[in-house]
C-alpha cells in the first residue's frame, strides 16, 4: 500500500516544530557545545523524516511539481484527428468507410528466389514489401496509437496511415525503404495459381516535411480478370517523432504522385499540429 502525501499544513507544522527546537535548545544549552550538536542533530533527523513523506515531484509538497503527460504521445483520438480530409487532397478524391477492408490480389505471390544474386536475403526483403502493401503495414506494426483513411478517385485508391510506432523500429523501416529500390530494382511473383507477375520498385520524391521521410515506386504486371493489368503505387513515408504518416496512391489508372505528394504534405502537418497539442484546421493551410 503506497503511503498517502502529507498536506503541506503538516510539513510546515513540522518545520515550526524543528524551529521552535533549535530555539529552546540555544536557551537551555548555557553554552554546552556537545549539547548543542546533539540538538542539531536531532533537528536535522526531524528534517530528513519530513522530506521523506513529501509529495514526490516537488520539495515544497507543492503539486505544481507533478509531472504532466508528454504531448508527443499520440493517442487514439489523436490519430483520427490528424488523417486526411477530402480538403486537404486536390481533384476529387471522395473519402470511404472500408479502407481497412481493402485488399489488392495482384500483391499476393511468392517471391522467386532464382532472380537474385544473393537469394534468400534479398528475396526476403522483396516479399516483405508485397506483404506489408497487401495488409497495410508499410511500415510494420505500430506500438501504439493508429488510424486509416482511404479515398477512391475512379479506379484509383488513396490510403493513409498515422500511426505511433517504436522509434528504433521505425527508423529501421525507413532504413529498409530506403534499401528497396536496390535490392528488389526488379522481381517475379507467382500466385497460388501459377500466375506470375513482374514487380518493379524505383526511388520517389517525397515532400522535404517531417524528422525523416522515404519515397518509393512500385509497379506490378500482371492479369486480373484474366486481362493484362498493371497496378501502379506510389508511397511516401514522414517520420515525426516516434509517429508516422504513410500514404500509398494508385491503382489500375495509373501513378497519382502528386496526390500523394499532397497527402505527406498535408498529413504531416496535421500530425504535427496534433502532437504539438492543437487541432488540425477544417481547412488546408499550404495547398499548392
Amino acid at each position: 500500500m503506497s503511503r498517502r502525501p502529507v498536506p503541506p499544513f503538516r510539513l510546515v507544522a513540522s518545520a515550526l516544530a524543528v524551529g521552535a527546537l533549535l530555539t529552546t535548545a540555544a536557551c537551555s544549552d548555557g553554552g554546552d557545545g556537545s549539547a548543542s550538536a546533539d540538538t542539531a542533530a536531532q533537528a536535522r533527523a526531524a528534517e530528513q523524516e519530513a522530506a521523506k513523506k513529501a509529495p514526490t515531484g516537488s520539495p515544497t509538497g507543492s503539486p505544481t511539481g507533478s509531472p504532466s503527460a508528454s504531448p508527443s504521445a499520440l493517442t487514439e483520438s489523436g490519430a483520427r484527428a490528424a488523417l486526411l480530409t477530402e480538403a486537404d487532397l486536390e481533384d476529387d478524391w471522395n473519402r470511404v468507410a472500408d479502407a481497412e477492408k481493402w485488399r489488392d490480389s495482384l500483391l499476393v505471390g511468392e517471391v522467386d528466389v532464382s532472380d537474385f544474386l544473393t537469394a534468400k536475403a534479398e528475396a526476403a526483403e522483396c516479399q516483405r514489401l508485397l506483404d506489408r502493401l497487401y495488409s497495410q503495414d508499410l511500415l510494420g506494426k505500430p506500438s501504439g496509437a493508429s488510424a486509416l483513411a482511404g479515398f477512391e478517385q475512379g479506379d484509383s485508391r488513396l490510403l493513409e496511415q498515422v500511426a505511433a510506432y517504436d522509434r528504433a523500429a521505425l527508423d529501421d523501416a525507413l532504413k529498409w525503404m530506403d534499401s528497396l529500390p536496390v535490392d528488389c530494382d526488379q522481381f517475379t511473383a507467382t500466385d497460388s495459381a501459377g500466375e506470375k507477375r513482374t514487380v518493379q520498385v524505383t526511388e520517389a520524391s517525397v515532400p522535404d516535411v517531417g524528422d525523416a521521410r522515404e519515397g518509393l515506386h512500385v509497379t506490378v504486371r500482371g492479369t486480373a480478370a484474366d486481362n493484362p493489368a498493371t497496378l501502379t503505387l506510389d508511397i511516401a513515408a514522414v517520420r515525426v517523432g516516434s509517429s508516422a504518416v504513410a500514404v500509398t496512391g494508385g491503382g489500375l489508372d495509373g501513378r497519382e504522385i502528386s496526390s500523394v505528394e499532397q497527402g505527406a504534405r498535408q498529413g504531416t502537418e496535421r500530425l504535427q499540429t496534433v502532437l504539438d497539442g492543437g487541432t488540425p484546421s477544417p481547412q488546408p493551410t499550404n495547398l499548392d
